[in-house]
């Protein structure tokens, strides 16, 4: 009996292995194929990040730092914004980098003079923990001798071990969650792996989100099964919400849930008489939670005069406030509105939102079938737990709620940024589409959502056997990496990427 338990479990250990090697080369792959710098705000991620590396905390909006500028002005190309035939000639000029420095430095000068003249780093504000990680890796990248766009795209290949880290989060979760059921807990991995999401592929502080808040996710399940939780198992869970806040601001609704499912665990445990004995180690928890916090918030509002950081960015992006009575006039509380709202979250959730060439890197249809696939999936698993919730024990049935919590929260979040502002001018979000939709900003609940997602599946699929639902995983991982690379094919012969240095 123990040579069959341990068989299965060491076949299972190899396959997450075999996920994780794959998640590092789907990302090298895509990583170095893209050109720099993309839409997502990559110029002012990657200013922050050598700032940082200098121990240069910002107080304001700044100007790109001196030892970003020559990277920005090389290596960036025009075609995320422009078509070829936009430009001199009907053509992409080639990359700086290819031709003598005396034919190019005026032009590498003038780029440089446009960015301290006219662009400001609106991200300044944002919280420290990726851009502290991300500069010491810059450093090390100096370090062993790296330079130019090889140490620029080093930068962007720290992607690389955080998404098999990932991948291996994802397993570590369902095993808790769904310890009877190997195909959840193979399709959550595999989903990370292949997923087509390009923030993957970028230098910017998204890319910790699913890490910090899925640990933080995964430890509040162990605090709810706890008796007396363990000041142990209270520090960690309190530095994973702190992490999950030094991260990225958009993980706020993510961690205002949080907060109520921990004092959801503090009344049980008072109900059942054992709030006593686990005062000690909520209070280390609210601790390694609540300084890191409130640290941060300090400084935001001494350097740039609010407890976010957002005043200055909204004022930068010329943002109004509209007046609450305006709020209700918004276009998403149209049938289409609503629509356009919901399916572009859920679209650029999956597959990102880079432009290439001012439109959209990615195909309506597949779009749709991101989206039909997640509604049907989403609705089944909710319409199931609400119906028989019998069917799961205690922890799933916590999971899920808590999961299916933090995806409206993080869209009611959207929502509420949407009718709040007029965006002016803004390029995005606009005043002729005065929506988020920014999938990437809800990637913190990447591991729940797939919870949910292939949890559904599972019913969906539940009177057939096992090799149907690893046969359909198999063909959703396959259409997943097809319609990648049919959509991004364009990218990899491009001169100014990775493979061309």
């Amino acid at each position: 009996m123990n040579a069959t338990a341990v068989q299965p479990a060491a076949t299972e250990r190899k396959i997450i292995l075999l996920l994780c090697l794959f998640a590092a080369a789907h990302v090298f792959v895509f990583s170095a194929a893209f050109p720099f710098f993309n839409i997502v705000d990559e110029q002012v991620h990657f200013d922050l990040v050598v700032r940082y590396s200098q121990g240069d905390l910002p107080r304001s909006l700044p100007p790109p730092c001196a030892e970003a500028l020559p990277f920005i002005g090389i290596f960036g190309t025009v075609e995320y914004i422009w078509p070829p035939e936009s430009q001199p000639g009907g053509r992409i000029a080639p990359p700086l980098w290819k031709l003598p420095f005396n034919l190019v430095a005026d032009t590498i000068r003038a780029k440089e003079k446009l960015w301290l003249d006219v662009v400001k780093n609106h991200e300044a504000s944002q919280p420290p923990l990726y851009y502290t990680v991300a500069g010491l890796w810059w450093r090390l990248g100096k370090l062993i001798g790296l330079d130019g766009g090889q140490l620029l795209y080093w930068l962007r290949f720290l992607n690389i071990p955080l998404l098999a880290t990932l991948v291996w989060l994802g397993w570590f979760a369902t095993r808790q969650i769904f310890p009877e059921n190997p195909f959840i807990r193979i399709a959550v991995p595999s989903l990370i792996a292949f997923m087509p999401q390009t923030t993957f592929y970028a230098i910017n502080n998204d890319i910790l989100s699913p890490l910090t808040f899925g640990a933080a996710f995964v430890l509040l399940l162990k605090l709810r099964q706890s008796e007396t939780p363990s000041r142990r198992l209270a520090a960690a869970t309190g530095l994973a919400l702190a992490a999950a806040f030094l991260t990225k601001i958009s993980n706020l609704p993510l961690l205002a849930v949080a907060g109520v499912f921990l004092m959801l665990n503090v009344f049980r445990l008072a109900q059942a008489g054992k709030l006593r004995p686990a005062t000690p180690a909520l209070g280390i928890l609210a601790a390694c939670a609540g300084l890191p916090l409130a640290a941060w918030m300090i400084w935001c509002k001494l350097s740039f005069g609010d407890f976010t950081g957002s005043v200055l960015k909204i004022q930068f992006l010329r943002w109004t406030h509209k007046p609450f009575v305006e709020w209700f006039q918004h276009p998403v509380f149209s049938p289409s509105g609503f629509w356009y709202f919901l399916k572009g979250n859920l679209a650029t959730f999956w597959q990102g939102e880079i432009l290439w060439q001012r439109k959209p890197l990615a195909f309506p249809s597949v779009d749709l079938i991101y989206v039909g696939l997640t509604l049907a999936f989403l609705l089944f698993g909710l319409a199931v737990l609400l119906k028989r919730p019998g069917l799961f024990t205690s922890t799933q049935h916590a999971a899920m709620w808590f999961g299916f919590t933090c995806l409206a929260a993080a869209f009611a979040f959207f929502a509420l940024l949407s009718v709040k502002f007029d965006f002016q001018d803004c390029f995005y979000p606009s005043r002729a589409h005065p929506f988020f939709t920014s999938g990437r900003l809800m990637l913190g609940i990447l591991i729940p959502f797939l919870l949910l997602f292939t949890a559904g599946l599972d019913l969906i699929l539940k009177k057939f056997g096992r090799a149907a639902k690893f046969t359909l995983l198999a063909a959703l991982l396959v259409f997943m990496l097809a319609s990648e690379i049919s959509i991004d094919w364009r990218i990899f012969p491009n001169e100014y990427n990775w493979f061309h240095l």
